[in-house]
Order: C-alpha cells, then structure tokens, then sequence
C-alpha cells in the first residue's frame, strides 16, 4: 500500500533533519586569521566603519539580502487560527521558496503577540537586521492596520503576501483572462466573494488595472458590502456599493468571477446568468468557492482559475513573492508602490503569451503548455520569472522615487539574476545529494 500524502508530508518534514531551513556561512573559518577575521578584533572594524556610514551595512553584512518572515498565526492559509508555534511549517516553507527561486535568505519569526499594537512594537524594533519585512498569516482587519503602520514607521519595505502576492498573481491572471475574452477593464463587472486581507487587496490592484470601482460588487460573510450597512471597516467601506442585493443578483450579467472566500457558496445555476465567456476566479482552500467540474458543466465557455496546484491556471503567489523581492532588495527600495506590484502583475501576465521552455515541460511531467484558457500565468518553475519580474519591479522603484540603488544596464543585471539562480539550484541539488 502506497503511503499517504499525510505520510508523505510528515517524512519530508522530519528526514533527514528536522524542518526546511537551516543557517550556513558565507565564509571560512578554518584557521586563527579567518577566526580573527570573522570575529575579534577583526569584526571591529566593520562595526566601527558601519557607524561612521549606517549605509555600508549593506556591504559588510547580510542585511541587505536578509528577510523577516512574520506571523502571529492567526490566519494561517486553510486552517485558520491556528498559533504561531503550528503555523512555523508554513512560514519554513515560504522561506524556502524565496532561498530556491529568488537566493533570498530569511529568518522566519513566529510571534506569540495577538494585540496589534504590541505586534507592530515589536517588529518595528526589528528593523536594523533585515532589509525588508514579510508579513504572513495575520487575520483581517488587524493585517491592514498592521501592515499601513509599519509602512509609515519603517525606512525598509514591508510586504503582506496575503494582501499583495495574491492580488499580484489574479491580476495577471486578470490581464490574460481579459485579453482572450477581448474585454476592457473600464467595462468589466467583477463580483468579489471575501472581503478579507485577499479580497480587498484584490479590489485595489483591479482598481489599479482600469477596473472601476462602481462595477466592484464584494461580499463577505454577511452579504453584500453596500453603503446602508453600519458595520464596515474602512477596507471594506471603500468598495460599498450603493444599494443591497444578493450573491446570484450580483452574478447576473457579470464578466467576472473572484473567489477569496470559502467553498461552495456558488453554484452552477448561479453562473449560467453572467456574460458570455465569463472569468472565474474560484480561489478558496482547500474546497473553492464552486468546483471546476461544476463550474465548467455549467459554463463551457467559462475561463476558470482556482488555488489547486491539480488544475489549469492556479493562482499560486509563489508566482511573484520571491521575484518581486529580489527586485526590491536589489536596488534597496525603502517601500514598495502600487506602480511595483502593477509591474509584476504585467510582466507575469506578458511571459505566460510566449513559449514554454522544455525546462518547465520537464518540471511537469513532460506536459506542454501554450497560452490560452487553461494556461493564463506561467508555471512557478518557469527560470525566466525572475528574470522578468525583478527587473520590472526594480525599474518600477526607480521611477517612483523609492530606489537607493539603481540598475543601470537592464540587461547586465537579468543575465546576473539568471547565473544567481541558477548557482543556488545548483548549490541546493549538491547539499541534496550530500546527506
């Protein structure tokens, strides 16, 4: 019998050694001089350089390549409030993926802190070891307070992948579905079921892709988020609609589909009321919001998106965290702009119109893709997405003023990140094959 994917999960996890991460030097320390290089009374002089000039840290020290990844567990994808201590796998496991795709080093921090306030206290006084800030699993609203506090009290960027990975991804995938479909955003009717950290930062990078705010129609767990209702966040107060209807009201005779809520609250009977060629954007784990066999027995000519790695066109935000990162430490971007994550979602979204290299068709079991209704964004194991979203992302930081380092040869610095990644694959499939 076949071990199960729990079994399976559980051995990954556990052999050879505990967890997915562990810390490794950058440079020797076999001998009296490299001892007294790298510690006393040779550290003494990067220290005292740093204090004369704070800015040559970067040079000195890991800083400028160094992530925090932080939650308090409160909202951890799929299980909910689940604790900082069980939800570390997850943030382990992010932490890999920016190590694998983008050679970005991080300490993952599980924080034992509920009150948001407290939270923002303490990450604030993070702020001399890392070059950046990514925030994790932390519920609504207190994530939107949290992450707009810390924007305004830091000189380094921070960055919720809930809100701003996931809208990244269905943006671009918002692009592409838009474009097979011949729509313009001005004109587009989107309906959006979740007004959580996802839903509502969704909603704002629409909004920022042409998507008027008046053809928004967002609900939550109550229903429609309309202007009558007295119990709306400003988050949510911001994409009221006038006037109350339903969830199968609001479908009728809409172009889009977003999911960001929980599973089966659509039905097929539901959908056969919006536009011709409707975009459905079914985005809940582990069950979407309506099943892709239902949603497609029931629109045929549907263009469909979900979560599930087993289905076309996943909206996974590993598409863009590590990328957009590595472009924004790369020129040491004091924060990151609207402008920026518009540059990922169109540079993500233009790569999936080209070939697929036989890289990626190999990563997939020898499975082939093109671009169409069941290929909207490229594979996460695409190489060229660094190459593609970096460089953007970066561009985009110099334009808005936020960039203390500059690229000044585009095609200098995409064959630099290309060798980069390619050394620590490299680097990892060696240490594989040691233990």
């Amino acid at each position: 019998m076949s071990p199960s994917l729990a079994e399976k999960a559980l051995a990954y996890h556990r052999m050879p050694v505990p967890g997915k991460l562990e810390v490794f030097p950058t440079k020797p320390c076999f001998s009296q001089q490299s001892l007294s290089l790298a510690y006393t009374p040779g550290v003494a002089c990067a220290c005292k350089d740093i204090l004369d000039h704070p800015d040559h840290a970067s040079d000195y020290t890991g800083r400028s390549n160094l992530l925090a990844m932080i939650t308090n567990g409160s909202a951890i994808l799929g299980l909910g409030n689940i604790g900082p201590l069980a939800g570390k796998p997850v943030m382990e496991g992010k932490s890999m993926l920016y190590k694998f795709f983008a050679d970005i080093n991080v300490y993952d921090l599980e924080l034992d802190i509920r009150d948001p306030d407290k939270f923002i206290e303490t990450v604030t006084a993070l702020a001399p070891t890392f070059g950046g800030i990514h925030l994790e699993d932390i519920k609504a609203p207190e994530c939107f307070y949290i992450e707009e506090t810390l924007r305004s009290r830091m000189n380094i960027p921070v960055y919720h992948d809930d809100q701003h990975g996931t809208a990244i991804v269905t943006g671009a995938a918002l692009i592409n579905a838009l474009h097979l479909t011949g729509r313009k955003p001005e004109e587009t009717v989107v309906v959006i079921a979740g007004a959580g950290a996802a839903g509502i930062a969704c909603a704002r990078l629409f909004s920022g892709l042409g998507i008027r705010k008046s053809n928004m129609r967002m609900f939550d767990s109550k229903g429609c988020v309309h202007a009558g209702r007295e119990d709306l966040n400003p988050y949510k107060a911001a994409f009221a609609q006038p006037g109350d209807m339903s969830l199968p009201e609001a479908l009728n005779g809409a172009d889009v589909f977003l999911g960001m809520a929980t599973g089966n609250i659509v039905t097929g009977d539901m959908l056969k009321t919006m536009a011709p060629s409707p975009v459905i954007f079914a985005c809940a784990n582990p069950e979407p919001e309506v099943s892709a066999e239902e949603a497609m027995t029931a629109r045929p000519d549907a263009i469909m998106g979900t979560g599930r790695s087993d289905l076309p066109n996943q909206i996974n935000n590993v598409s863009a965290f590590p990328f957009l990162m590595r472009g924004v430490l790369d020129i040491q971007a004091s924060s990151i702009t609207t402008s920026m994550e518009l540059a990922a979602a169109h540079a993500i979204a233009m790569l999936a119109r080209e070939s697929v290299p036989e890289e990626v068709t190999a990563a997939y079991g020898g499975r082939h893709f093109s671009f169409g209704k069941e290929y909207l964004l490229p594979k996460p194991f695409d190489p060229r997405l660094m190459e593609r979203i970096a460089p953007a992302v970066a561009k985009a930081a110099m334009e808005s003023g936020v960039a203390a380092r500059t690229v000044h040869e585009p095609e200098i610095y995409k064959a630099a990140l290309k060798k980069r990644i390619h050394d620590v694959q490299q680097r990892v499939h060696a240490m594989m094959n040691l233990q």
